[in-house]
């Protein structure tokens, strides 16, 4: 005695090795629509139909085949789903847009910010250099040397120039 079951593969398909595969689940999308040899049943009011149309037959129209499967909710026209996904691009293109320019507004503080630090410290170190107190630095073995005339008009061009740069 041969016992039915209702848990029949709804899907058949030839495989890239060229083996027939049976599955509950459809094939991957790399599978050609050529090889799927076995769909799930359709229910209409007509006769049943059990396996795929083949490759020479035309497929059923959308139309037709929306108007046989009950649904709850008009499926879209395919301009509509033309027009979702230009929207859903836009959507994209604009939020990208919008994170570069923020990236560039943040950047551009950044530098703003570092600036305004550039021309404090030179002005701080434009009247140090300017004035006729001695200057003193400590070398790298730890002891003092004060630093003679040219370095201290060196130091004082410098500041000059990162002032000029960065305090306008």
């Amino acid at each position: 005695m041969v016992a039915c079951c209702s848990a029949s593969a709804q899907w058949a398909w030839i495989d890239k090795n060229g083996n027939k595969v049976y599955s509950d689940r459809a094939p991957s999308i790399d599978i050609p629509e050529r090889d799927i040899v076995k769909r799930p049943v359709v229910r209409t009011q007509g006769p049943v139909e059990t396996t795929a149309p083949s490759a020479s037959t035309p497929p059923a129209s959308a139309a037709s085949a929306s108007a046989s499967a009950p649904s709850s909710a008009p499926a879209p026209a395919n301009g509509e789903k033309s027009n979702e996904l230009e929207k859903a691009v836009e959507a994209k293109k604009k939020q990208a847009k919008e994170a570069e320019l923020a990236k560039k507004k943040a950047e551009d503080e950044r530098i703003w910010k570092a600036k305004i630090e550039n021309c404090a410290r030179a002005k701080q170190a434009h009247a140090t250099y300017s004035s006729n107190v001695p200057i003193a630095r400590v070398t790298a073995e730890g002891g003092r040397e004060f630093i003679d005339p040219q370095t201290r008009a060196a130091e004082l061009q410098r500041a000059q120039s990162i002032m000029a740069q960065d305090c306008q």
